[in-house]
Order: structure tokens, then C-alpha cells, then sequence
């Protein structure tokens, strides 16, 4: 049967592989799904960004959606984590978000989230996909059993009232510099940091339907660290597309990445005791500088594969209240069901505002090791086949055995992106980013053996 979701839903470039064709019959199977036997008249939340396939795409699967009998609230512009919230706090059946992400302006794409927030379960996903793929029948409605669409855009108000509410006191005093990508996070994040008090400065939040991610946000931060070298700002906070994820820039103009964010988000927690057995969860590609930096301070870190699904699962499955990833993914279990970046920075910002620390400080915590990540452009349907490609096993042992115990390699396929990811830390910068180089040529000449097109690698300092 044809695979559909990915790590992070329905992906594609819009009206190639997803259309709005697609995204109607989406909304029918995920409906049928998510509401069929609950015995109700189904209620389905369905928020957005900003690019400018959104609101082809809103309008297909809300079509869907109601020819099922289900009806539709229009959240309008509104944060993956908002969605994800209002779901699990209004009762609703189900949450869909259309959106790419940290992606450039030509994808875009589905998440759904159940009736308690979380993202669907890998056997969820399967049954919409027997129904889109196989011969299932979908009886369509008609008359008054035809679901309705009704606008509900001040519901993202109350997501922004929930956020600030999770720290206490203000967050007066510090100069805020905050880049929205020009995604969803452009109404909410004034909503949320002017109201603790924070003295802020927003840049990229006009968004026009083409500019999300572009030149911005937490993919590129290239505008933020210029700023930051003003001395105007305390700290800097970056979003993404969709607002699920967080990085930072000190005043110094250097950036303070995901797993910095957590592991003094956890050391934090930790003496509030609010941490259960003093361990968080990060994942495979996390710098070994968070391992270094948790178990001086009397914290455990458990591992994950990549993926803001894997880390949660880990957490639920272990009981762990607070995981996540490198790329700022970041996920406080005990006020939200999935990564959000705004409440990770009202914490992270609430951290600084209490130990009265320049950001370059409580950065300095954390020292990271030396890391290249090196992009490999390789066609969905190579990846399998470079993996077991004899070469690139071979390049990887030869690495590993040069690194040994003062470092690692990890290759992986992105779950999002036609692209392989090549990590390569060590103490050695310069030795890293050859090594780096040198198995992302591999790969780029063994995925150009495989197939017609060329591939391409570059070094980039964003993970999925």
C-alpha cells in the first residue's frame, strides 16, 4: 500500500504532490476516522500559516471534512501548538494543521492532531490511508447532515492567554528582539510578549503568502545576529513557519540552538523539583555538549531517534516531562502535547529574567562541541538504496574508527525532505567539517549513480 504520512504528516511541494484533490479526500478518510464512531455529530478544528497554498488547501479538506458529516472551525492563521491546545481544550474530535513547517513557501502540508492533542498514532495513520488507497466506500452526506463551517479566529487568543500563564511574574526589564518568519507566529507572538512586560522589537512578521522562512526565522539567522551585534537587545527569539519550534542569539550575536534551550530549561525545572528522577529526553543528533553540561549538573539524559513523535513517545511511554530536539523542538508536557516555540520561549526567557544573566552567560553553560551538518540532496525513492550502499557503509566505519570514543558520525535520511543528513562532532573543528564533507560526497555520487538527476550537498545548521 502507498505510504502517505511522513515523520510530520502529509508533505509535498502544493499542487504537485499535494493538491487540493488530495486534501479533500484527506479530510473525508481523517474524518471518517477520527469522528466516525464516536456517535456524535464531530467537531474538527483546522488552523493555518501563512504561505500562500493555505488557503487553497483550508478550503479542500474543510470540504471534505463537512461532505462527511463533520463540521469545521476556522482557526484562520494560528500556531501548530495552538491548534494542538484548543483541540484538547475544547473538546474537539480532531485538530488538522495545514503547514510546512520550517519548509520553503512551495510546500506545504497536513498534521493532525486526536482529541487530546497529541499527533496521530502510527495505526491512525494507516487506517486513512486504507481508506484513501483501497476501495473503501465514503458515504457522502446530503441535506441537513451536510457538516458546517463556522470561523473561530479569536480561539487563538486564548492559546496566547494559557501561554502566559505557565510562568509567573514578568519578563520586564529585558529587550526583546523577535522574529516571526513571517509564518503564523506574526498576530500571536504580540499577543503573548509585550503582555509579560518584555520590551520587544519584531522583524519578519508582514507576512505576504511567498515570504515565510525566507531569509528568516529559526532556518536563517542570519538578520537576527547582525542586529543583536547593536547592543539594542538582551536576546533574540527566533520562530519557524509554523511557530513549533524556538532558537535564540545572545547579545553577542551567537545562537543559542535547541539543545542549550533544554538543558537549561531542565537544570531549572531540576531544582524546582519539578523534573521526575531529574532526567529529560533528547535525541541521537543532540551535541554531546548537553551530555557533558547534564551530568555535571546531576541530570540524565535518555536518547531518541530524530523526530518530535519519537521524543514524546519516549516521554509518555518513561513519564518524563520535558524532551526534545537540537533544531528547537521542545516539548513541556506538562502544558502542551507537542513542541511549541513560544512557550519555550517564555521559559527560557523567564530563566534569564531571574538569574539576571547576560544571554551569552547562561549560553556559555552549555559549551557545544564542534559540528558540521552537511545536507545531501537524494530522491525519496533512492534513500533506501544509498543507505545499503557498500561505499557509503564503508565511509561511515572508516569515520566512526578515526573518531572513536572523542566523537561521532550519524547519517540519516530527513523524514521531511528529499535530503540525507550527514552529523559528524568532535573536539576538532576543522577535522569535522572534512569528515563531513567527505561521506556527504559519497552520497551525493552514489544517489547521482542510482538515479538520472544530480545530487547536491550542502553544509546547513538546521535539522528536522
Amino acid at each position: 500500500m502507498a505510504k502517505l504520512f511522513g515523520t510530520d504528516g502529509i508533505r509535498g511541494v502544493a499542487n504537485v504532490e499535494l493538491d487540493s484533490t488530495l486534501a479533500y479526500r484527506v479530510g473525508q478518510a481523517a474524518a471518517m476516522v477520527l469522528a466516525g464512531a464516536t456517535g456524535h455529530r464531530a467537531r474538527i478544528l483546522v488552523g493555518k500559516d501563512t504561505r500562500v497554498s493555505s488557503d487553497m488547501l483550508e478550503s479542500a479538506l474543510s470540504a471534505g471534512i463537512v461532505s462527511v458529516g463533520a463540521d469545521v472551525v476556522l482557526l484562520g492563521a494560528a500556531p501548530t501548538p495552538a491548534v494542538a491546545h484548543l483541540t484538547r481544550k475544547t473538546g474537539a474530535d480532531a485538530g488538522f494543521v495545514i503547514s510546512a513547517s520550517h519548509n520553503p513557501v512551495e510546500y506545504n502540508g497536513i498534521k493532525i492532531f486526536n482529541s487530546e492533542g497529541y499527533k496521530l498514532s502510527d495505526e491512525l495513520e494507516e487506517q486513512i490511508e486504507t481508506i484513501l488507497f483501497g476501495s473503501v466506500n465514503i458515504p457522502l452526506k446530503t441535506g441537513a447532515e451536510i457538516g458546517r463551517i463556522a470561523h473561530w479566529s479569536a480561539g487563538v487568543k486564548d492559546y496566547c492567554n494559557d501561554i502566559k500563564y505557565t510562568v509567573q511574574g514578568s519578563l520586564g526589564g529585558l529587550r526583546v528582539l523577535i522574529d516571526c518568519a513571517n509564518g503564523a507566529a506574526y498576530k500571536t507572538a504580540r499577543e503573548i510578549f509585550p503582555a509579560l512586560y518584555a520590551d520587544c522589537t519584531f522583524i519578519h512578521d508582514q507576512p505576504n503568502g511567498v515570504n515565510i522562512n525566507a531569509g528568516c526565522g529559526s532556518t536563517n539567522l542570519a538578520s537576527m545576529r547582525e542586529l543583536m551585534k547593536s547592543g539594542a537587545f538582551d536576546i533574540g527569539i527566533a520562530f519557524d513557519g509554523d511557530a513549533d519550534r524556538c532558537l535564540a542569539v545572545d547579545e553577542t550575536g551567537e545562537m543559542i540552538d535547541g539543545d542549550q534551550i533544554m538543558a537549561i530549561c531542565a537544570n531549572e525545572l531540576k531544582e524546582k523539583e519539578a523534573l521526575p528522577e531529574n532526567t529529560f529526553v533528547a535525541t541521537v543528533m543532540s551535541n554531546l555538549g548537553l551530555f557533558r553540561y547534564a551530568e555535571a549538573q546531576g541530570l540524565s539524559v535518555q536518547v531518541s531517534p530524530v523526530g518530535d513523535r519519537n521524543v514524546l513517545n519516549l516521554m509518555q511511554a518513561e513519564g518524563y516531562r520535558l524532551g526534545g530536539e537540537q533544531s528547537g523542538h521542545v516539548i513541556f508536557l506538562d502544558h502542551s502535547t507537542t513542541g511549541d516555540g513560544q512557550l519555550t520561549a517564555v521559559q527560557f526567557l523567564s530563566i534569564l529574567k531571574k538569574r539576571r544573566m547576560k544571554a551569552s552567560e547562561l549560553r556559555a553553560e552549555v559549551t557545544k562541541f564542534p559540528q558540521a551538518i552537511v545536507n545531501v540532496a537524494v530522491p525519496n525513492e533512492l534513500k533506501d538504496a544509498v543507505g545499503e550502499d557498500r561505499d557509503v557503509k564503508a565511509a561511515l566505519r572508516e569515520i566512526s574508527e578515526q573518531l572513536g570514543e572523542n566523537g561521532r558520525i550519524l547519517v540519516r535520511p530527513s523524514g521531511t525532505e528529499p535530503l540525507y543528513r550527514v552529523m559528524v562532532e568532535a573536539e576538532d573543528a576543522e577535522a569535522v567539517t572534512a569528515m563531513a564533507d567527505h561521506v556527504a560526497d559519497i552520497i551525493a555520487a552514489v544517489a547521482k549513480s542510482l538515479g538520472d538527476g544530480e545530487a547536491v550537498s550542502e553544509t546547513s545548521e538546521e535539522d528536522v
